[in-house]
């Protein structure tokens, strides 16, 4: 009487096969869910500091050819869209170069009459009201914002955010009047005198280039420290920003 011998699957093809998927599935929530980003600059402070690193909700407001990676021209415009709101902090592709995301608050939205007086926000002709709240300290090398005035904005939506404001004579205090366009959007930094944005180079942002809403605060380090300074994280990690919603 012979026996059947049972073959094993091969271990090193199997292996290969979980690493796939799970390529694969880690691919499919960065192009559909939720994508990493890193605060590169200190225009989005005191909101969102150099060294946090936050998930991007890519949902939020549908899709574009620029939520795929290499942002492939499959198509144009957007699928799925919502409309985003004013005071939503949104990641975007700067429109002069489409390969550099940027961040910053959406303070326009289309039709909107936007303008800066005296270092004030308008929209549409009236003073976003704006209370003192404090100073901030930044631990950041290239920009150590020390005892920089912090004054609370709450557009009229609800929306409720702090700025700063280092200088009265900054060139972006006064501004000309700025009409969205239809299909566009106006971004500000958090950072008045210290972000370049809409007032700038940036200018309207088409809906097409918008990425998504950041939404969490996964991972913080503080004083210019590198994610691969390991070694430093247990001194110099910001434990109160783990995992801290961002508004």
């Amino acid at each position: 009487m012979s026996e059947k011998v049972e073959t094993k699957p091969n271990a090193l093809w199997e292996n290969i096969k979980v690493i796939a998927q799970a390529l694969i599935l880690a691919m499919v929530i960065r192009t559909v869910l939720f994508q990493p980003f890193t605060i590169p600059s200190g225009s989005m402070m005191p909101t969102l500091l150099v060294g946090d690193y936050i998930f991007v909700n890519k949902f939020a407001y549908g899709y574009s050819r620029f939520s795929l990676p290499f942002s492939p021209n499959l198509f144009s415009g957007r699928i799925f869209a919502s409309e985003p709101k004013r005071g939503d902090i949104v990641v975007f592709r700067f429109p002069p170069n489409p390969d550099v995301d940027y961040i910053k608050r959406l303070v326009g939205l289309p039709g909107d009459r936007i303008q800066v007086k005296e270092g004030v926000l308008y929209v549409n002709g009236t003073a976003v009201p704006r209370v003192p709240n404090g100073t901030f300290n930044s631990d950041y090398a290239q920009d150590p914002g020390q005892d920089v005035p912090v004054y609370r904005e709450t557009l009229d939506n609800g929306v409720s955010f702090d700025t700063l404001d280092q200088s009265p004579v900054s060139r972006g205090d006064n501004t000309r009047e700025f009409i969205v366009p239809d299909g566009h959007y106006f971004m500000m930094g958090d950072n008045r005198d210290n972000s370049l944005d809409s007032r700038f180079d940036v200018g309207f942002v088409p809906a097409e280039n918008l990425v998504g809403r950041a939404s969490v605060i996964f991972f913080s380090l503080g004083n210019d420290t590198s994610f691969r300074e390991i070694w430093k994280w247990p001194t110099n990690m910001r434990w109160d920003r783990l995992f801290k919603g961002v508004e």
